[in-house]
Parts: C-alpha cells; structure tokens; sequence
C-alpha cells in the first residue's frame, strides 16, 4: 500500500468505526446494494430488479439511495412511486431512472439513509409504508445497520489494478468482501469470452476472503431503445443502421461491448467523465461528431439520457436498456427469512 493508499485507507477507517459507533436501525428490513469499485457492476439495474421483485412476492419496498451528485440535501421524494419528481440535477441521474422504472415503489434521497427511511415511514401513507428497504450503493453505508449485504463484482474487469483510492479503483480493500451476505458475478456473459480463467478463477479468489456467502452469476442484456420521449423499439430496430455512441458512465468499455453485442454497428464512441454534467455544447459536439462519422442514429445509456433532459436533443437519439437477471435462486436468498407487513 503506497502513502497516498494510506491516508485514504486510514480516513476510510476512521469514518467506519465512527459510523459503526453510532449506527441505527430502521424498524423494517434492510437491504443493501453495493460494490468494492467505483462503479461499473450494474448497481443500478440490479436495484430495479430486486425492487420489482419484492413487489412480486407482495412486498412494498421503497429504495432509499443518496442520489450521487444530486443537489437536494435533506431527505426528499425523488418519487412516490408514480414517476421522478425532482431532475437529475437535484436527484441525480441513477435515482431519476430507477424512479421512471419502478411503477409502485417510493424513492428517498437522503445523504443519510437512516434519516431517509425515517422521513419514508412518516410521510408515506399506509398503502405505500414500506416494510424493505433497498439501499441503494450501500456497501460501506455502516451508519445503516443492514439485514443483507448483497456485494456485486464486476465478472470482467472485478478489482481494476487492485489498488485503492486514489490510484485504483477499490473503495476499500478486497480483503472486506468477507462481511457480505450474498456476492453476485454480473456481466458472466463476457467474462468466459473475455478471461482465460473465466469465473471460476474469480469465485476461487473470493473463497479466499468470504467462504460463507453463497454466490450467484447475473448478466445484464439489452433489451430495447428508447428515445428521451419514452418511443420504444425492438433490438432487431437497429440492423441495417449505423450509430454514434456516447457515454459517461463509470464503465465506459463494458457499454461499447454491450452495443456491440446488441448487434450495433458504431462508426465512432465519445466517452465522458462518469455522471458527466452535459452543456448545450456537448451535445453540439457529439452531433458534429455522429455526422462527421456518417452515422444516422446515436445511442447512449439511459443514465446519460436523464442527465439531456431538459436540452434540444437530436431526434435521432436513442438509449440502450438494460435488464439484470441473475441465477435462479438468487432472489429466494435475497427474501429467506423476511416477512411481509400484516
């Protein structure tokens, strides 16, 4: 570990153990959603589907997430269960897209997810009290006490160059996968194609730190375009054209390959910081660009799409949705032992 590791390493355990010392617990289960990296494991596609899946199994769930670069400070409704309320200025583009996906599930922003789910269980009526809570990107939350740690590990590319903040990647050591619950392998789809030992070189490795959570492979597969007006078309829509593909996301690659994948022919691709704060002159930019690469149509994802609204888009934009499955088993683990509100 270099100095520069260090300092982050030990400001890390000092804001851990004063969290734990002061950690609180909300009067409902828990559920956490998070990683080891900064981004890239597909949190926000899995926290959609583990939502609706609660709803499934007649639970009501509500997702309390801190809304990474939103502005809004103090716990609010990013929604009630009935579409976004605030933008993704305020709320931040993840929290605005599951907040479009989950018909049904009130979403809090709150830096501090005890407050939010606090704020949830008083201001939301009886149909909608939330007897879950998904915690949104909660792996190193320890002010929350949890119920289930559920930890994603990017198939692909797992722990970056396995060096910590600032020069890697990892949030905290590999090592602190031993506290989780439940470890998932997404994109598996890629990893066999795209690493020699594929994922049973990995699941050797997290044996080492963790030999009591089960693990589970999950993928995440395109399921279809959409335009920033809500138009949908089939994966099929996209032969026999060509595209320009932009994102900023924290896992710019892992995007091109799944276009690729997709069946999508890219002329060129424009990457940008992740959560990338568009200006009217980006979005300039990008369509001189598609134009300059002759491409007809230009895809990106639909995080980057929450960020455009609000400016004149191209009308030949579209984003590319993604769906997170995991294997058969995963959410009956999720769920073992929980019980529904009476």
């Amino acid at each position: 570990m270099t100095p520069l590791e260090f300092l982050y390493f030990l400001g890390l355990s000092v804001k851990k153990i004063h969290s734990l010392r002061h950690q609180k617990t909300l009067p409902r289960k828990v559920i956490s959603i998070g990683n080891l990296t900064l981004g890239g494991t597909g949190k926000t596609p899995a926290t959609i589907a583990l939502a609706k899946e609660a709803g499934n199994r007649d639970f009501k769930p509500c997702v309390l997430t801190r809304g990474y670069k939103g502005k809004a400070g103090a716990p609010c409704f990013v929604s009630r269960g009935e579409g976004a309320l605030l933008d993704a200025c305020r709320a931040g583009d993840e929290a605005v897209l599951m907040s479009e996906k989950l018909s049904g599930v009130p979403i809090i922003k709150g830096r501090n997810r005890y407050e939010a789910g606090e704020f949830a269980l008083s201001a939301l009526p009886a149909a909608l009290s939330p007897d879950v809570f998904i915690l949104d990107d909660g792996f190193q939350h320890w002010r929350l006490w949890r119920d289930k740690d559920i930890l994603l590990i990017d198939g692909v590319r797992p722990f970056g160059n396995r060096r910590i903040l600032p020069l890697g990647p990892l949030r905290e050591p590999i090592a602190a996968m031993n506290r989780a619950d439940i470890i998932v392998i997404t994109r598996t789809d890629s990893s066999v194609r795209n690493r020699k030992s594929g994922v049973g070189g990995l699941i050797k490795e997290i044996r080492q730190y963790n030999v009591k959570a089960p693990v589970f492979l999950a993928r995440h597969i395109p399921s279809n375009f959409v335009t920033a007006k809500g138009d949908r078309f089939p994966l099929e829509w996209a032969k026999g054209k060509s595209f320009f593909g932009f994102c900023g996301i924290g896992n710019h690659r892992s995007f091109r390959e799944t276009l690729v994948s997709a069946g999508v022919e890219l002329t060129g691709f424009k990457r940008f910081r992740d959560h990338h704060k568009y200006s009217a002159g980006d979005i300039k930019a990008i369509t001189a660009d598609a134009k300059t690469s002759s491409a007809s149509w230009i895809v990106t994802t639909e995080k980057d799409i929450m960020r455009l609204k609000g400016f004149e888009l191209p009308e030949k934009l579209v984003a590319l949705t993604i769906e997170f499955y995991a294997d058969e088993g995963f959410y009956d683990e999720v769920f073992e032992g929980m019980q529904h509100s009476k």
